[in-house]
């Protein structure tokens, strides 16, 4: 949880209300347990794998882990601008200062000891983060409790504790962006290899699914508070910063504990997509045969734009997780079918691609037919206007045909695939082998043996 959970939250509870709110919580929680569940069939299948694209190198070859690869760091490049500006929001907000100096800090350090300690150093600073987070709402509760007045006239009139239609598309939306957006987060997939145990990842997820649903839930009600004290109205263009607007009325020694901790908060984070990335570039892209000194100057280099989209460019920080959203969205499905050898294992890297890629081409041409307009199908795609007008089905539309449409047009590319072998095949008098089950499906379980007995094994083998 970085200093980004501190406007996206707030600020679906300004649109949204108590209903909208709730579904985002439940919806970011949820897909946390999906690890326990998908993580020990990965980890049997791919046993000296550490990230998602380990698996799918070995399963669709290199050029699919590579297009998937992409993805992720670009996923993560988004992540990392959302979360720098929401500590430039923060801080700006609080203190009326320019953010920039105090942005490259937090980059110059988290680089530092990154580089000295390595992702082992990620694991113990979000030790210090959940105290961190739990302090924080401890605070700013209790801060609020006392420094603020609500009208308890405005509360009715509002809207916001009644359910509503955006809250109900929403319920949809954003199951499915944030499901199929973890899956890209390669930090998640690093701490499901690492665990001990299959029952300890359930553990460890199932907490993370509960804190995860409660805290949210608890940062996202100054959205709401923001509104019956006066200081925002609802769908507030300001609605982002409603905890930091009610927190600069509050006495200074308030406002200065919670921007520090603001800072740590976005430090932890950061340090973890940073160390992610290190690791994708470093596998992916060079195999772990480039010094790892060499790849951390390259991705200091990647976060130079990342501070300026940050700073000059990046306002809306919802809309740079909701971009991520729906490329993960349109990419994820069609990969892991390759999971189910019974049923897909006839799929290839061609297939995969054609289905993530097709997808959203998909979303492009169904923007363009639904807004009668290309440019507006072109904003679509970037999730624009975003997705809070519960009038414009645009957004719903494109997060249905991003998954179902990347499936479909993954199945599609499949049998184009093997028809067109087949009559190559016939006509040649080459033997017909896009449908027969790869060596690997057919003794999976005998070279690897149990999920478990992996996880131990990779566990006492330094």
């Amino acid at each position: 949880m970085g200093c980004g959970i501190l406007t996206t939250y707030t600020q679906i509870g300004n649109t949204a209300g108590l209903h909208g709110l709730l579904v985002y919580t439940v919806c970011g929680a949820i897909p946390i347990l999906g690890f326990a569940a998908v993580g020990p069939a990965i980890r049997r299948k791919c046993p000296e794998g550490f990230i998602l694209t380990e698996w799918v190198r070995q399963r669709f070859g290199i050029v699919t882990a590579l297009y998937l690869s992409f993805f992720t760091c670009l996923t993560m490049f988004l992540f990392m601008i959302g979360e720098l500006s929401a500590i430039r929001a923060a801080i700006e907000t609080l203190t009326g200062l320019n953010a920039l100096a105090a942005v490259i800090v937090e980059v110059v350090v988290t680089s530092i000891y990154t580089s000295i300690g390595g992702f082992r150093v990620s694991f113990i600073t979000d030790n210090f983060q959940g105290a961190f987070v739990l302090v924080l709402v401890v605070v700013c509760i209790i801060g609020m409790g006392t420094n603020i007045d609500i009208d308890t006239s405005k509360i009715g009139p509002s809207g916001l504790l009644k359910d509503n239609k955006l809250g109900w598309q929403l319920l949809y939306i954003l199951f499915v962006a944030i499901l199929t957006n973890d899956c890209f987060m390669a930090g998640f997939w690093l701490r499901t290899f690492a665990s001990k145990t299959n029952k300890d990842l359930l553990i460890g997820c199932s907490i993370a699914s509960f804190v995860t649903c409660v805290i949210c839930t608890l940062v996202g009600v100054p959205g709401m508070l923001a509104v019956w004290t006066g200081d925002l109205t609802v769908a507030d263009e300001n609605g982002a910063n409603a905890l930091f607007i009610l927190l600069s009325k509050m006495p200074n020694w308030i406002i200065a504990f919670v921007l520090i901790f603001s800072i740590s908060l976005s430090t932890c984070t950061f340090d973890s997509l940073q160390s992610a990335m290190v690791s994708t570039i470093s596998n992916d892209l060079f195999r772990n045969k480039l010094q790892l000194t060499y790849i951390r100057i390259l991705v200091v280099l990647i976060i130079v734009p990342i501070i300026v989209l940050a700073i000059k460019v990046a306002s809306n920080i919802l809309q740079i997780y909701l971009i991520a959203d729906l490329v993960s969205a349109a990419v994820i499905p069609s990969v892991f079918l390759g999971l189910s050898d019974r049923l897909f294992y006839f799929l290839r890297g061609f297939d995969v691609m054609c289905g993530g890629l097709g997808s959203l081409l998909a979303v492009f041409v169904f923007g363009t037919v639904y807004y009668d307009s290309a440019k507006e199908g072109g904003k679509l795609l970037l999730v624009w206007n975003g997705i809070y007008n519960s009038a414009d089905w645009g957004p719903f539309g494109a997060f249905v045909i991003a998954p179902f449409g990347g499936i479909l047009i993954t199945l599609a590319a499949a049998a184009i695939r093997i028809s067109a072998k087949y009559f190559y095949c016939k006509s040649t008098n080459k033997p017909f082998t896009a449908l027969d089950r790869p060596e690997y499906v057919e003794h999976e379980h005998e070279v690897y043996g149990s999920s478990d007995e992996i996880a131990k094994k990779l566990n006492e083998d330094p």
